[in-house]
């Protein structure tokens, strides 16, 4: 893991190191087959000062779990919308780093390239993490977003001028759809393919599912015991 640049930065800093690291987005499928894929999400304390993060290694496609790994840190940058890497960035870096077993491919629940300025979450830390990565949303920052019809796979693409940036994907029928977007060495219609290929069950992709579970529980007790940790 090769460092990208300083997290100690301010609001116009930020959005200078999106703008100058976007460039190196590769929005093409690397990967021949998936074995694990993860799924990574923070929870943040009711005082606004303390954050876990929590990332969970499942099987593809069986989504049986495999690794569970958290870290506990301190809130160092604001909410911005369209800034979320910035706030929760160094602390899954500080969970990937833990980690035993290295995911084929991660899920983040964020924005890929269907951000304002092309460099979500997903984008920016599968690029610092060198690994195909995948935006799953449950809200858009995209103006435009026209709702797919309500059976389980249909989509609507998000779009970026003539770009075809994300899409509106309903992952169950007749439930919310969710917000997907390729972050990094994917395609769209792959980014497509993989999260519904991991939502057997529930609107979330189970390895985002779980790590969000996991990532909760560690905000109200720190010290309790979690499987497969």
């Amino acid at each position: 893991m090769q460092a990208l640049h300083p997290w100690n930065v301010n609001v116009e800093e930020a959005i200078e190191i999106q703008k100058r690291f976007r460039t190196r987005i590769i929005l093409k499928k690397t990967f021949s087959e998936l074995r694990t894929v993860a799924g990574a999400d923070v929870a943040y304390s009711k005082n606004g000062h303390l954050l876990f993060g929590a990332i969970a290694v499942l099987t593809f496609p069986e989504m049986e779990v495999l690794s569970i790994v958290t870290a506990p840190g301190r809130i160092s940058f604001p909410y911005i919308p369209g800034l979320l890497s910035f706030r929760e960035g160094p602390i899954l870096l500080r969970v990937f780093r833990r980690l035993k077993i290295k995911p084929d491919l991660i899920i983040f629940d964020g924005q890929g390239i269907a951000h304002p300025r092309r460099f979500g979450l997903a984008s920016h830390l599968g690029l610092w993490l060198d690994l195909p990565s995948i935006g799953c949303a449950k809200t858009s920052l995209l103006e435009e977003v026209r709702l797919p019809d309500p059976g389980k796979g249909n989509f609507d693409l998000l779009r970026r001028g003539k770009e075809e940036v994300g899409a509106v994907l309903r992952t169950r029928e007749n439930v919310k759809p969710v917000f997907v977007s390729p972050g990094h060495r994917i395609d769209l219609m792959s980014s497509i393919e993989v999260i519904l290929a991991c939502c057997p069950k529930f609107r979330i992709p189970e390895p985002l599912r779980i790590a969000h579970q996991i990532a909760e529980a560690k905000i109200r007790n720190p010290n309790i015991e979690i499987r497969n940790e």
